[in-house]
């Protein structure tokens, strides 16, 4: 049966009595990698990993992430570990040094075990466009379901059951939206809250660390370790970091919650809307005030236009460097313009290639004003009529997304309110730079799907509170894909 679908809580309380050891822990994860079929990983760091578990004799019992294997997005710099951001582009690039993240778990002697796959440069929400292939969902065992994006690999490595909880970053939804197809919880932080040195830059003012959980509590244990102030990162607060496991007593009666209506009304699916409705009534018996509240349409229908016009204009700007000049794969050519343009035009996919044409167009002299900063001015609007709902309210309570995992075959209508508004509305939480977390809700013809809680900025103690309530009224928590076959 082995230990790794345990939660951090729960291996550690393993570890603190000699019942398990680090090494067990590793040899375990190794194993359970080398059998998937998911397509998870970059790199499987198995003599790194080794090495490091073979060093950890005497447990810390006051660190919970003491001798815990976890995996990491492979779009984080890890020193001496081939770190290529699933992109051709970088094949065989090791970095000189490693990200903060990165750091501060090792530091912690949490065991790094592999490096998972991502949509290309992260850029993408299937799972589907690294130079890997697909990545699949671990919930449907004929590999005809997606696992999301862009953190497919950490999804599926933790929903597999092989970690209990891996890094993955989140610029739109790329960590809460797989968290919602893959039954676990997905949690960002405010923008700032943690360091984003290393973590190779998609769309930098959107950009946050996130990561994949199996229930509230370790959620929170993580960002005690990660969050707080790093001078490499001019972009980190300096707010005091708070003990994050102290609040979760469950203790809401009185909070309030938003629910935007034209958010749900754009969801077809009734097992989502019917679970949760039986939510919303569970958490009104617990003593939240929960109202259904309206915001405009056409800025709810804009967020994802503007977060592509926005994202790609920045993707654009963040991935010059990758021209074959300084570091990563090279092509031949007779004059270094030549380098670059064979370089770049091989190395990145048609995704890439794509967004990188949308935003240098937008960013043209000649059409910033139509299009790049009227973006950015829709995404003003867009966060101030979120702001002002938060004004009144502690979060704003929504399904995280309107489908299970969808199919790799087919297509849905992009110009639907369900997508534009319930399949994308997430990003919010992005441009406002909100702490925003996904929890399990229910199952529809026996795939999972979740529900999102987003609060005010740096109120990650509140944001964590109330999700360890609607975890407890829902009950869904530590659980695997292999349980759901």
């Amino acid at each position: 049966m082995g230990y790794l679908h345990l939660s951090i809580t729960e291996l550690h309380e393993l570890l603190k009595k000699g019942e398990v050891t680090p090494l067990d822990l590793v040899k375990e994860a190794i194993d359970k990698m080398k059998a998937d079929n998911n397509n998870a990983f970059e790199y499987i760091m198995e003599k790194e990993a080794l090495e490091q578990a073979s060093l950890l004799t005497k447990c810390e019992e006051d660190n919970p992430l003491w001798g815990i294997p976890f995996g990491i997005k492979d779009n984080y710099s890890t020193k001496d570990v081939p770190t290529c951001g699933s992109s051709d582009i970088l094949k065989g690039y090791v970095p000189i040094f490693s990200s903060e993240v990165y750091q501060r778990l090792i530091n912690k002697h949490a065991i790094p075990v592999a490096k998972t796959t991502l949509d290309e440069l992260a850029m993408g929400g299937s799972g589907t466009t690294g130079h890997l292939g697909k990545t699949y969902n671990p919930w449907d065992k004929s590999h005809k379901h997606q696992v999301g994006g862009s953190s497919c690999g950490s999804a599926a490595m933790v929903s597999a059951g092989i970690v209990p909880f891996s890094i993955g970053s989140d610029t739109g939804d790329s960590v809460r939206k797989p968290a919602s197809y893959n039954a676990l919880v997905g949690f960002k932080p405010s923008w700032g809250r943690i360091s984003r040195f290393g973590l190779f830059p998609f769309a930098t003012s959107l950009d946050h660390v996130a990561y994949f959980t199996r229930n509230v509590e370790d959620s929170a244990i993580l960002l005690n370790v990660l969050a707080g102030r790093d001078d490499k990162d001019s972009s980190s607060s300096f707010k005091e970091v708070e003990d994050y496991t102290l609040n979760l007593n469950k203790d809401v009666k009185g909070k309030k919650l938003a629910v935007i209506k034209e958010i749900v009304d754009s969801i077809d699916n009734k097992d989502i809307i019917n679970a949760f409705n039986s939510s919303v009534e569970k958490l009104r018996a617990s003593g939240v005030i929960i109202d259904y509240v309206h915001m405009d349409l056409s800025l709810l229908k804009a967020i994802y236009p503007a977060y592509i016009v926005i994202s790609c204009a920045e993707a654009t700007s963040n991935n010059a460097n990758l021209d074959g000049i300084k570091f990563g794969q090279r092509e031949d050519g007779d004059t270094y313009q030549e380098v670059i343009m064979k370089t770049r035009t091989n190395g990145f996919s048609e995704l890439i290639r794509r967004r990188f044409i949308i935003g240098s167009y937008s960013l043209l002299k000649e059409n910033q004003n139509e299009l790049f900063l009227r973006a950015q001015k829709a995404r003003r609007l867009i966060v101030n009529a979120t702001n002002d709902i938060l004004k009144e309210y502690d979060g704003i309570y929504c399904p995280a997304s309107p489908s299970v995992a969808p199919l790799f075959v087919g297509s849905s209508d992009k110009l639907s309110n369900e997508y534009l508004i319930a399949d994308n509305y997430l990003a919010i939480g992005n441009f406002a730079g909100l702490p925003s977390i996904t929890i399990p809700l229910g199952f529809s013809e026996k795939l999972p799907f979740g529900v999102n809680l987003t609060c005010k900025a740096f109120e990650e103690s509140n944001t964590f509170n109330l999700a360890s309530k609607i975890e407890e009224v829902i009950g869904i928590k530590n659980i695997i894909a292999k349980e759901g076959e």
